[in-house]
């Protein structure tokens, strides 16, 4: 208002002429004293809440997949190792346990350690991932990734025959396929998802690529 009576020429009274003078140089989203408006404050704290949710979510999900793994792997070294398989639907789905040295469905029993490394290395970018992280359906699949490389690296480090060569316990074992267990199921879910959210051009900081 002050800018538009200054160039129209509406002489400015002389009690207010010092604080129109000084809202007119204020620079755009500050108040007359040059203090930063509200609305460019609150952008950036809304960018950080959502991010921060967003990385909250993941490492829920993390957490989440990681303890049903990593319990579920404790009552079938308890309960089922050494034992008969128990039919679930018959003889299309078993619960059979057994120790993997390979990758997920059992597949490279030679290259234990590589495999150790690799699933290091993925946790070690998943979490520098999250820094830039504003997408839900993004937090989910890192999130599963994430849960599945821990449950699995877990056995590598700790069961035998030693650390970083420690074999996977496996146990879900469907009619003529291989044996896998719940982290595995996380990654193949996690990675399902990252395919179709990546099809769809949606970028872990929330942007959208038209195809």
């Amino acid at each position: 208002m002050a800018e538009a009576e200054r160039i129209i020429g509406t002489p400015d009274t002389p009690d207010d002429s010092g604080e129109r003078t000084a809202a007119a140089e204020a620079p755009a989203g500050s108040d007359a004293s040059g203090t930063p408006g509200t609305g460019e404050q609150m952008a950036p704290a809304r960018q950080r809440s959502g991010r921060g949710r967003r990385i909250a979510v993941l490492f829920a999900v993390a957490v989440f997949a990681y303890a049903l793994d990593l319990i579920s792997k404790m009552l079938v070294v308890a309960k089922l190792e050494h034992h008969a398989p128990i039919q679930v639907i018959g003889d299309w789905l078993e619960l059979h346990a057994i120790r993997n040295p390979g990758a997920a469905f059992g597949f490279g029993a030679a290259f234990t350690i590589i495999f150790t490394l690799i699933a290091a290395a993925v946790i070690v970018v998943i979490v520098r991932l999250a820094r830039k992280l504003y997408s839900l359906p993004w937090a989910i699949a890192l999130g599963l990734l994430l849960g599945g490389a821990l449950g699995n690296l877990t056995d590598r480090v700790f069961r035998a025959p030693g650390v970083f060569q420690g074999e996977v316990v496996d146990f879900i074992a469907p009619k003529g396929f291989a044996v896998f267990n719940l982290a595995d199921s996380a990654i193949v879910c996690g990675g399902i998802l990252i395919v179709l959210l990546s099809f769809r051009g949606l970028d872990p900081d929330g942007t959208v690529h038209k195809g």
